[in-house]
């Protein structure tokens, strides 16, 4: 069967239907139109049809949500999976939610966004040098993907990789499951065996392979971090600076 045939329901689809998109945009809209985890395609839709109170007026997306940024991008920021109400409900990767609130806010002030708030898809935001995908592309129940779902997803996550490797500086890794996810998918895009033990995640890891991104670590900007001082504008600060540093921009 031709990828262009395959379905976009299963596992092998989903193998088929990255590796033959050619673009960003035409990948953007491969990931939108994946339907290969019955838990989470379940869940998406569960989500977008009960919707928050809050958002009770809204249109959710309720779908995969793509990566977002400049395909010539220096530097990558790679994160966990679409929030239920966030990007599950906008469209957008970090946009909606507190984490986005947080994420933008200290990319605003490291010059790598247009705006400091990221509240919907046409709000005007635009990224400077960086592009934001997640491991995974659909919203997962409790924030947490089961190993199936990470591994049925990472044809995405690799063929995004391949897109911007021509440009790409240095990888941000927002918590230890975006921090995991990178080895596999650095193995396989740039043929570089990670070392054995692997890294261990921490804020402020910093990995550098012969051949390869450097690769930084970073809490995630969630609400339970943030919310607790466990990760600070300060501390974010650091890292978005040191990273500009690796891909030449400051």
């Amino acid at each position: 069967m031709h990828p262009s045939e395959a379905s976009p329901r299963t596992p092998e689809g989903v193998v088929a239907r990255a590796a033959e998109a050619a673009s960003l945009p035409e990948l953007d809209a491969r990931i939108a139109d994946c339907f290969a985890c019955p838990r989470l395609v379940d869940w998406r839709t569960d989500v977008a049809a009960a919707k928050r109170a809050s958002f009770r007026d809204q249109d959710y997306w309720g779908r995969p949500v793509p990566g977002y940024g400049p395909g010539d991008a220096a530097i990558a920021i790679l994160g966990l999976a679409p929030a239920a109400h966030g990007g599950n409900r906008t469209g957008r990767i970090f946009t909606g939610d507190r984490s986005g609130d947080v994420l933008f806010a200290a990319m605003h002030r490291a010059g790598l966004a247009s705006q400091p708030t990221s509240v919907s898809a046409d709000d005007g935001l635009t990224l400077r040098h960086t592009r934001i995908f997640a491991a995974v592309r659909c919203a997962p129940p409790d924030n947490k993907p089961t190993p199936g779902e990470r591994d049925t997803c990472a044809p995405w996550f690799r063929r995004e990789l391949e897109l911007i490797r021509p440009t790409l500086k240095v990888v941000v890794t927002l918590g230890a499951f975006a921090w995991a996810s990178w080895w596999p998918a650095m193995k396989l895009t740039y043929e570089v065996s990670p070392p054995v033990p692997r890294p261990k995640f921490g804020h402020g890891a910093e990995v550098h392979l012969p051949g390869v991104p450097p690769v930084l670590g970073c809490f995630h900007v969630s609400q339970q971090n943030t919310f607790t001082g466990r990760l600070t504008p300060a501390m974010l600060d650091e890292v978005f600076t040191r990273a500009k540093v690796l891909a030449g921009l400051a």
